[in-house]
């Protein structure tokens, strides 16, 4: 059987975004071999658990909100979004029962986010006030329609190098595209840097501590690039493989 891959839908007050970001993640789960669920951010709580358990993965996607800033301690920003409570409920369920029972998760762009802060860690909430004049040539926010924005430079020692090949065995990037305006800075409980933009030390990718436990945060949009990129393939073969 395919391994079975809860996706909570990426937003609850937007159907047209949800329906044009959506089958990026299922597309790329599936050539991964895996079966996409997609989780209503609508259930009720009996629901919810009941199809959470059904599930072997959680992928956390992307999505157009940002998480609330009093989740770590932080005041708003006046550049970050509304929050969406609906997403932050069903992704805390959906990471209470991937922790309780050590299943696979991988968290993109959004859901990076979603993960470190769920792990008691920080965000930067706005990176061009974070980052100083001179290293403000990389746009992260550049969008769907760049390819290739910048480098991420991945840690030789960490899992997520040994997932994209031997083309990073020593500090070696590689290149990837960008659609976000925050990013983690300070990583959660159990998790480490493995990854960052090399012109500005954005991090661009978190994981686990547990060797155990498969846990990855890309910053980047791997759905995106899937049908050509094998860097993109292969975290969506690793994390399926791990749900088997």
């Amino acid at each position: 059987m395919r391994p079975r891959v809860a996706i909570p839908l990426p937003l609850s007050t937007d159907s047209d975004y949800v329906e044009r970001s959506l089958p990026q993640y299922e597309r790329a789960v599936q050539m991964a071999g895996g079966e996409p669920v997609r989780i209503s951010l609508e259930l009720d709580e009996p629901e919810l658990k009941k199809l959470i358990a059904a599930c072997d993965a959680v992928l956390l996607p992307g999505s157009k909100t940002d998480v609330d800033p009093a989740k770590y301690a932080a005041s708003k920003h006046e550049k970050t979004a509304p929050p969406d409570p609906k997403r932050d409920h069903v992704d805390c369920a959906l990471l209470q029962h991937a922790y309780a029972n050590k299943k696979p998760v991988l968290g993109i762009c959004y859901g990076l986010q979603s993960l470190n802060v769920y792990r008691s860690g920080t965000l930067i909430q706005h990176i061009p006030d974070f980052i100083t004049p001179e290293q403000r040539g990389i746009n992260h926010a550049a969008g769907r329609n760049v390819p290739v924005a910048h480098d991420a430079e991945i840690d030789p020692a960490s899992t997520l190098a040994h997932i994209v090949g031997d083309g990073v065995a020593d500090g070696a990037s590689i290149p990837v595209n960008s659609s976000h305006h925050q990013s983690a800075e300070k990583p959660g409980a159990g998790l480490r840097i493995v990854a960052r933009c090399p012109r500005d030390g954005i991090v661009e990718a978190i994981e686990s501590t547990d060797p155990e436990h498969f846990v990855l945060g890309v910053q980047w949009h791997p759905e995106r690039s899937a049908e050509d990129d094998e860097s993109s393939r292969a975290i969506f073969r690793a994390f399926v493989d791990a749900a088997r």
